[in-house]
């Protein structure tokens, strides 16, 4: 059914135009009571697979699978995708600033390769906005608010210069930090001139290290759990240096990856990609590579560091393949759009699947031991 729509209705849209229309109806579905139940038992039957729960940053969550930031940009629908079956939400990105990002059309699908090309540039309301909607979905939830995992990730002002931007994350993290079950320092997406320079250990030490006691300052009851999200395209010796300015500064996750800029191997025809022009690269085409940077982290870290893998996620066995590279989350966001609704059911009831079948009690378990494996080869 799902695939017939796509196929004859929502590849003829705008795919921003798109976005926001079935965003919109996400939203108003888990406004409706009687039909967010529903939907809730249809497309997240969690009851069902109470072998999958994890335990992730001081936290316990339904599963290991969640969708990445870039979905829900500005907050505004964490309960309706929570409803769509998403065992963890993380928002944003989100700049001290609001800003409108590039100009459009920025948003493009590669059906041939189940892949998006985005050039967004951070388009959100800023971080004081952002806060503000979080403070009255965390006081109208009350003690509710901890049956969903909230992420935020965040990153630096287009028109902040480099030599600002420490202070740039500084204040969207005293904003946000108070309504974060984990913090995000985004530095690696290709869309922010500059952005991927702060990837470099000379710049991205100083920088967690002032949104490390930002966050400390600005939360006194808890410690916000604090991660890097890094790109695809590092050397290895960069993911290396990174790996270990993480455990040096007692960071509390890494997630692998982000979008790329590359575009090799792709089946869309040269001409169309050329068209496009600029942007990050995501969806089936960055699997090997994202699965690749997980599993060099994870050699690197071990269990010293929660990581998260992102990029190229689509079925169940993807998300049990970098759960035994070494991931104890595992984040998807574009095949989303070309998997629909049931996307999260599939995934869960496949991984429990694997689960059940596999040598292991626990996903815990399972975490890195096929990294683990290969290193004793």
């Amino acid at each position: 059914m799902y695939s017939l729509l796509f196929k004859l209705i929502l590849t003829r849209l705008d795919p921003e135009r798109a976005h926001h229309l079935a965003f919109a109806w996400i939203r108003r579905a888990a406004r409706t009571r009687v039909l967010r139940t529903f939907l809730t038992a249809a497309f997240a039957p969690r009851s069902r697979y109470e072998a999958l729960r994890t335990e992730a940053f001081g936290r316990t969550m339904h599963g290991p699978f969640g969708l990445a930031a870039g979905f829900d940009k500005n907050a505004i629908g964490i309960d309706g995708l929570t409803m769509m079956g998403f065992d963890h939400v993380e928002i944003g990105t989100v700049t001290a600033e609001p800003q409108p990002g590039n100009p459009q059309p920025r948003l493009f699908r590669l059906v041939k390769d189940r892949a998006l090309v985005n050039r967004m540039g951070f388009n959100n309301e800023g971080s004081a906005a952002v806060a503000a909607r979080l403070a009255a979905r965390d006081a109208a939830l009350g003690k509710k608010r901890s049956r969903t995992t909230v992420g935020v990730n965040i990153g630096k002002t287009k028109l902040t210069p480099e030599s600002e931007a420490v202070a740039d994350y500084v204040t969207s993290t005293e904003r946000l930090a108070a309504h974060a079950d984990y913090l995000v320092v985004n530095v690696s997406s290709p869309n922010t001139a500059g952005l991927r320079d702060l990837q470099a250990v000379g710049h991205l030490r100083p920088l967690l290290t002032a949104v490390r006691e930002a966050a400390d300052r600005a939360v006194t009851d808890r410690r916000v759990p604090l991660l890097v999200k890094i790109a695809p395209d590092l050397a290895d010796e960069d993911i290396d240096a990174v790996a270990d300015l993480a455990v040096e500064l007692g960071l509390d996750g890494i997630i692998a990856t982000n979008t790329t800029i590359s575009r090799d191997g792709l089946s869309t025809d040269s001409a169309t990609v050329e068209a496009i022009g600029a942007g990050g690269l995501s969806g089936a085409p960055l699997k090997a590579r994202s699965l690749a940077v997980l599993r060099r982290l994870y050699a690197r870290v071990g269990d010293r560091i929660t990581l998260v893998g992102a990029g190229g996620v689509e079925t169940a066995g993807d998300v049990w393949e970098r759960i035994l590279a070494g991931a104890t989350l595992v984040q998807g966001y574009s095949a989303f759009i070309y998997q629909g609704p049931f996307w999260c059911s599939a995934i869960h009831r496949g991984l429990a699947e694997r689960l059940k079948d596999s040598p292991y009690d626990t996903l815990a378990e399972a975490v890195g031991a096929g990294t683990r494996k290969a290193a004793t080869r």
